[in-house]
C-alpha cells in the first residue's frame, strides 16, 4: 500500500517555498507565483482493509488525539492508528500494541467497543482483550464529507492518502483580492494542488464522560459518545448515530453545523460544539434529534471547549489555519443555555487543549507550556496561576483523577496534581523522529 500521510497540512507544506514577483506596471495587481504542484496519490480501500489490524508496538512520532478508559490509554498516530498504553500504574506506562487504522484522527468507545475513522469508513473494534483486538464491523461511506484539500473519495480509485511532488510551475495572478492563499494556502491545478506557502493543522484536549460506560476524550475530539449515540463531526454535519447495538450502528441524522466546526464536547444533556465561528449549544433530550439552543459567536479563531457547572472554557488561538492574532482564554457564562454570554477573557500566548478538573482548570499554551490555574473565582483566573511548567510544548491533555495526561511535542507527560500547588512529574514517554 501506498504511504499514508496525516490529514493536516503541516508536514506536506514544511517544505514549500515561494517567491513573487511584480511583472510590470500596467497592471499593478497582476503577480506571478511560484507554486510547488503535487499530483495525488490514490489508494484503494480494498488495500487499506488489508492492512487495518492489532500489531506490535511502535513508537509515538506524530500522536493526535488522547482518550482513556479502564485505566488503558490510547493515543492516535495521526493518519495510522492508535497507540494501546497501559497506564494502571501512571508511574510506569507500558506500551502493548499499535492499531493499524490507515486514514484514523479520532476514536471514542463504548463498553468494549472502539469506533475509529478510517478516511471515509466507521470501524469498529472488540478491545475486551488487548492480545486479540479484532474488527467487528465496518460502515463503508459512513463519512460522506471526507476530503483531502477537496479531493473526495472516487470509486475506482479509491482515496488520495499521499502527494507527490513534481515540480515548480508559475502562474499569473490577479492579487488585489481574496485569493486562494488567504483562504487554505493553495491552488488548484491541473490534476493537483499547488502551495506557496506554509501552513499547520491543530490538535488537542479533556473531558469528563456523560456515561460511565464511555471514556474520557480530549476538548479537540470529533467524536463523543452520549445516551447511546454517536456522535461525529462530518464536514459540516454532525453525524448522530444509535449504538444501542454497539456493532451495528445506526446513522439516524444529519444537523447542520456552524461553518469549520472542530469539536464536540457532552456535558449533562448537552452537546457543545466547537468551531471556528463559535460554539453551539444542543439539547440532547432527544438524542437522535439534537436541538439547536444557541449559539455564541466570536471572531474567525480556532477553539477546544470544555464546560463546568455555568461556564464554558474556551481557548482561541492564532495559526496558519486560524488567521488572527488573538490567543486568550475565554470563559463563558452557559446559567442560560439559550443565551450564553462572554463573563471574563485572559490572555495565554497559544492555547491549544484545555481541561478542568473540580476547580482546577489546564491549560496547553504552546511553546509557553503547561499551565495550571485556579477557577474557583472565573473573574481571577489570570491571578491564580498554581502551577506553570515552560518546558513543555503541550498540546493536549486529560486530567482524570489526579493524573495530568498531556501529550507535548516531544512526549507523553503524566503529573501528579492530587496537591494542585505541588504537581509531580510521574513519566513521560518520549517521542522518535
Amino acid at each position: 500500500m501506498k504511504k499514508i500521510i496525516i490529514y493536516g497540512l503541516s508536514s506536506l507544506l514544511m517544505m514549500i517555498t515561494v517567491h513573487l514577483l511584480l511583472v510590470g506596471c500596467a497592471d499593478k495587481c497582476q503577480v506571478k507565483t511560484t507554486y510547488y504542484y503535487y499530483q495525488p496519490v490514490y489508494t484503494t480501500m480494498a488495500e487499506i482493509k488489508t492492512t487495518t489490524g492489532l500489531s506490535n508496538s511502535i513508537p509515538l512520532n506524530t500522536p493526535g488525539k488522547i482518550y482513556w478508559k479502564d485505566q488503558k490509554l490510547y493515543i492516535n498516530e495521526v493518519g495510522k492508528g492508535i497507540h494501546l498504553i497501559d497506564n494502571s500504574n501512571p508511574s510506569s506506562p507500558v506500551a502493548s500494541g499499535f492499531l493499524k487504522i490507515p486514514g484514523n484522527f479520532d476514536l471514542a468507545i463504548e463498553g468494549n467497543t472502539l469506533y475509529a475513522d478510517s478516511y471515509i469508513d466507521l470501524v469498529m473494534f472488540d478491545v475486551s482483550d488487548w492480545s486479540a483486538i479484532k474488527e467487528v464491523n465496518r460502515i463503508e461511506g459512513f463519512f460522506k464529507n471526507y476530503n483531502t484539500f477537496g479531493f473526495y473519495a472516487d470509486p475506482v480509485k479509491g482515496i488520495v492518502t499521499n502527494w507527490e511532488k513534481t515540480s515548480a510551475v508559475s502562474v499569473q495572478e490577479n492579487n488585489c483580492g481574496p485569493s486562494a492563499l488567504q483562504t487554505w494556502g493553495g491552488i488548484y491545478y491541473d490534476k493537483g494542488i499547488a502551495f506557496a506557502q506554509a501552513a499547520n493543522s491543530a490538535t488537542s484536549t479533556a473531558a469528563l464522560p456523560t456515561n460511565p460506560t464511555t471514556g474520557i476524550s480530549g476538548s479537540m475530539a470529533r467524536f463523543t459518545i452520549a445516551k447511546n449515540f454517536l456522535y461525529a463531526i462530518d464536514g459540516t454535519t454532525l453525524a448522530v448515530a444509535d449504538i444501542s447495538n454497539a456493532a451495528q450502528p445506526q446513522r439516524k441524522a444529519d444537523v447542520t453545523l456552524l461553518s469549520w466546526p472542530e469539536t464536540v464536547f457532552p456535558y449533562g444533556e448537552n452537546l457543545f460544539i466547537g468551531s471556528r465561528a463559535g460554539m453551539a449549544i444542543f439539547d440532547l433530550a432527544s438524542p437522535d434529534q439534537p436541538l439547536l439552543l444557541s449559539t455564541y459567536d466570536h471572531i474567525y479563531s480556532c477553539d477546544p471547549v470544555v464546560v463546568q457547572g455555568n461556564y464554558a472554557y474556551v481557548t482561541l488561538y492564532n495559526g496558519d489555519i486560524c488567521h488572527n492574532n488573538t490567543n486568550e482564554l475565554q470563559v463563558i457564562d452557559i446559567t442560560n443555555l439559550k443565551s450564553p454570554s462572554l463573563r471574563n477573557t485572559y490572555k495565554m500566548t497559544n492555547p491549544h487543549g484545555l481541561g478542568i478538573d473540580q476547580n482546577t482548570l489546564f491549560i496547553c499554551d504552546g511553546a509557553d507550556g503547561l499551565k495550571v490555574y485556579d477557577a474557583s473565582n472565573p473573574d481571577s483566573i489570570g491571578a491564580r496561576m498554581i502551577a506553570h511548567y515552560p518546558n513543555i510544548n503541550a498540546v493536549d491533555l486529560i486530567p482524570y483523577q489526579n493524573v495530568a495526561m498531556v501529550i507535548g511535542t516531544d512526549g507523553l507527560y503524566q503529573y501528579d496534581y492530587s496537591q494542585p500547588k505541588n504537581i509531580k512529574l510521574l513519566s513521560k514517554i518520549s517521542i522518535v523522529k
